[in-house]
């Protein structure tokens, strides 16, 4: 009696499927617990120890998600950056409300998203771009990235805002959207100081008496 047939099939190289899900479900755990601890703290201030406690990842299988700390330091800005701009499009795509009021909205959620976790977490972009001179030289570039891509969005909101004529016709909107969000990362860090949404309200009714043309009060 022969035998049986030789197996010609192709075999699969890599992890089996139920492993590499595991991985990358354990990877988008770190990347959420380094997020939320980066949010309050500095880059410095937040071990791995501790991040890899918070989601029961043995200290020696680190190196199986991420290279190196600056590895993970920048998949973190990645993540949060990804969260981040799917809120501003959620808010600024919005055609059911007038362009100012996209605005108006997302700066009502952002400030309810600090108030929730009671002024102690702020913007991990924000957070690092305080400690740069202290981080890896790529963390800089990065976040500079980060901050031009939220203005872009911020400054298409305006240019819509402009076109409706709800600013002056003339309003230099790559412009606003810059002093918005060198103005709103102040405002944040210093609600984060005070554990007090008036900061956000300050700088946000100053903000938008200045698209009108009011001094701000």
């Amino acid at each position: 009696m022969s035998g049986p047939a030789p197996d010609t099939a192709p075999r699969r190289r890599g992890r089996p499927p139920r492993a590499a899900g595991q991985m990358a479900a354990s990877r988008e755990r770190l990347l959420r617990a380094g997020v939320a601890r980066l949010t309050e703290r500095g880059f410095g201030a937040v071990g791995l120890e501790e991040v890899l406690g918070a989601v029961g990842v043995p200290k020696g299988s680190f190196y199986h998600y991420f290279g190196s700390k600056t590895e993970f330091g920048l998949a973190l800005i990645d993540s949060y950056d990804g969260y981040f701009t799917a809120k501003l499009d959620r808010w600024f795509g919005d055609a059911a409300l007038a362009p100012l009021d996209r605005l108006r909205g997302f700066v009502a959620d952002a400030r309810a998203g600090m108030a929730r976790h009671a002024f102690t977490r702020g913007c991990l972009a924000g957070n690092l771009g305080q400690e740069v001179g202290a981080l890896p030289e790529p963390f800089r570039a990065r976040l500079v990235e980060v901050f031009e891509g939220w203005e872009a969005r911020t400054a298409a909101c305006l240019t819509a805002a402009r076109e409706a004529g709800e600013i002056a016709p003339d309003a230099d909107c790559a412009r606003l959207a810059q002093v918005f969000w060198l103005g709103w990362e102040g405002a944040v860090l210093r609600a984060k100081l005070e554990r007090d949404a008036a900061p956000l309200d300050h700088f946000a009714a100053a903000f938008f008496d200045m698209l009108a043309g009011r001094a701000p009060g």
